[in-house]
């Protein structure tokens, strides 16, 4: 009797405690995962280095990193030389989203997953404990999952395509964590933080390392991040 084959996935790797979580899920309900990480501009090689870290924690053998430069574009305190706001709370969209990151990751993902004959995308897209990007909701997902089935060759000749899964997206950030700690994640290895310092360490002041500490705070977890 031969051996059932895993389920295929590919996991959006970004190196932040979202991810990470998402890729120690997959792996958690079995999936045979490939990662994607993608270079879009971002300030900081740290992020990069963080997504490696973790794909190696968990033993990805299949960790692919494309470069796509959002950066070109601007309009974005991550990719353009804007101020990342600190010690304050944002009113609507902030200025630390980036103009259709979600969409040309999940595109990205999408291609990937069709070549490999994977099943599912995960994602670690939260409506919760965020800031407030469009492209994290579940009218986003949703929308993008139509498109998949559309735009694929199996969508059009089998009349399917790779689901986006999406573990994290009704969750707090506190339980986000106690779930990866559950599955295994390290969390020293991960970077969040919007204003990383040249070495990696987190500013401790913008609306991501709150959202963080936050998590851990409320998780009864010691924050493993590494401040400035």
């Amino acid at each position: 009797m031969s051996p059932v084959s895993k389920p295929r996935a590919v996991v959006l790797l970004s190196g932040g405690l979202d991810s990470s979580t998402c890729l120690a899920l997959a792996q958690a309900q079995g999936r045979d995962c490939s990662c994607l990480t993608i270079e879009y501009g971002q300030r900081h090689e740290a992020e990069l280095r963080a997504a490696r870290r973790v794909s190696e924690m968990f033993g990805v053998t299949d960790h692919r990193f494309v470069r796509v430069d959002l950066g070109a574009f601007g309009g974005s305190a991550l990719t353009a030389d804007i101020p990342v706001p600190k010690d304050e709370e944002s009113k609507g969209i902030p200025v630390t989203y980036v103009p259709a990151r979600n969409t040309v990751f999940l595109s990205l993902a999408l291609a990937m997953a069709e070549v490999q004959g994977a099943q599912e995308i995960w994602i670690g897209v939260n409506a919760v404990d965020y800031s407030g990007y469009p492209d994290c909701r579940p009218e986003f997902i949703e929308a993008f999952q139509g498109l998949a089935r559309l735009s694929t060759k199996v969508g059009v000749e089998e009349g399917r395509a790779p689901r986006v899964v999406t573990p994290l997206m009704d969750l707090s950030k506190a339980d986000i964590i106690r779930r990866g700690m559950a599955a295994g994640v390290d969390y020293a290895l991960t970077v969040t933080c919007y204003d990383l310092d040249p070495e990696g360490r987190a500013c401790g002041h913008c609306e991501a390392c709150a959202l963080r500490a936050q998590g851990f705070a409320q998780a009864s977890v010691p924050d493993p991040t590494l401040y400035r």
